[in-house]
């Protein structure tokens, strides 16, 4: 496939974008370049490709070709100009934030965030001199006041994980393009399938690609895919990228990149230096995984919204945050961004509360009891006691994930099978 090949759909693309038949065999498949150096024409070509004056393979902690096939595969279905992969969703999150960050300076993020990022957000990144300002996203003047002169990123998730609550991307889109910041969204719950949010206004876009991507729950990876939309020589506020930088002689990466200015600078200084890579294997997995991205989603949407409306409508539950539910405060505005629907996630909230939850983990049959989300078996867990259990209980609650919370991943099986094993788990942890 060619890059510049018009008006291919999303299904062609998630198994096209980014692969050629392999020049030295002509293998199909996308192989697995598992290699950890490069051999270099000469000594000239070697010198151009660290002074970033020629693009190509130099060492596998920077770049890789079965990396490089995934990363351009995810900026064609993001509808971004770039993508860097990486290690994990939450390296992910430390490399959108890197380039952009400084000693003493914050981003204001959502409050409606998976366990393990509001724990990197409000405690690990303090390590670099970094800090978070936590703001319920539903409240849009309240971000808008959270920003200060300080501030150099807007965080939110698309669909947050653990409820399925849903942003309204372009309304902090609006209040990060007039405070002149890029905003990031964590797209993991939705995939490009149900949304891209650069359509949206975000600046970057990352994904644990671990999750629905994958969707076998067999590798770890992240990604952060660059909109090339942002202009990080307006302001002054991001050197990194609009300034000299002195590892390359000088060169200012928005000046000599455009807008491919944070793909290069993710890899030219946040993979040389961070070393958060992706593993050639782990790419292939995830490419695999891709391939059948739209047929997975279609069906984890297709069962979470039976399995939710039979939810809703049992005396044993006290309440179902899906929001492709009429009753979701988040109807009007999920059918407005994710015509195709809200995924396989969310949360029910159990009558009998903590004991109940832990029991109703403890008695289910086919939903797998680990700490993922996204796999193409139905998943469970109890956040409060596993993935937000760092945080206090007014954190939690406002994650939506508090102690009578159970946290829901639809997979891909007969949802007939999952009521009958929610009935029956329900059954014992009501009795």
């Amino acid at each position: 496939m060619t890059d510049d090949a018009p008006g291919y759909g999303f299904d062609t693309l998630q198994v096209h974008a980014g692969a050629r038949p392999d020049p030295a065999t002509g293998a199909r498949q996308t192989p697995i370049y598992q290699t950890t150096a490069y051999v270099f024409r000469d000594a000239d070509h070697a010198a151009a490709l660290f002074n970033l004056q020629e693009v190509g393979y130099i060492y596998s902690r920077l770049t890789n070709p079965t990396v490089a096939v995934l990363q351009e595969r995810m900026a064609t279905l993001e509808g971004g100009v770039g993508a860097v992969c990486c290690s994990s969703g939450h390296a992910a999150q430390i490399m959108a934030l890197f380039p952009l960050m400084g000693p003493g300076l914050n981003v204001v993020v959502s409050t409606r965030l998976y366990g393990g990022s509001i724990t990197q957000f409000s405690q690990t990144i303090k390590r670099f001199g970094w800090s978070a300002r936590f703001v319920d996203f539903d409240d849009v003047e309240a971000v808008a006041a959270a920003i200060d002169d300080d501030t150099r990123a807007v965080f939110c998730e698309s669909i947050a994980n653990p409820g399925g609550y849903v942003t309204d991307l372009p309304a902090i889109a609006a209040v990060a393009d007039k405070a002149g910041l890029p905003l990031i969204v964590d797209n993991t719950s939705a995939t490009p399938y149900l949304c891209k949010p650069i359509e949206h206004g975000a600046t970057l876009v990352v994904h644990s690609m671990t999750k629905y991507l994958t969707g076998n729950g067999t590798v770890t990876g992240g990604v952060v895919v660059d909109s090339g939309r942002f202009d990080w020589s307006a302001s002054g506020k991001f050197p990194s990228l609009s300034e000299p930088e002195p590892a390359y002689h000088g060169l200012k990466f928005h000046e000599t990149f455009g807008n491919l200015a944070f793909t290069f600078h993710s890899i030219a200084i946040g993979l040389r230096d961070l070393g958060m890579t992706m593993n050639p294997q782990a790419a292939h997995y995830t490419l695999m995984g891709i391939e059948t991205l739209s047929l997975r989603m279609q069906r984890h949407t297709e069962n979470a919204q039976k399995v939710a409306e039979w939810l809703e409508a049992d005396p044993r539950i006290a309440a179902v945050t899906y929001a492709g539910l009429p009753s979701s405060p988040y109807h009007d505005r999920a059918a407005r961004l994710f015509p195709k629907g809200t995924g396989g996630l969310f949360t029910i909230a159990l009558k009998g509360g903590y004991a109940a939850c832990v029991k109703l983990v403890e008695s289910l049959e086919l939903f797998s009891h680990v700490a993922n989300l996204g796999d193409t078996r139905s998943l469970v867990i109890h956040s409060a006691s596993t993935t937000h259990r760092q945080l206090t209980e007014e954190q939690q609650i406002a994650a939506g994930a508090g102690p009578d919370v159970v946290r829901i991943s639809i997979g891909i099986e007969d949802a007939d099978d999952l009521i009958r094993d929610l009935d029956q788990a329900l059954a014992k942890a009501t009795a």
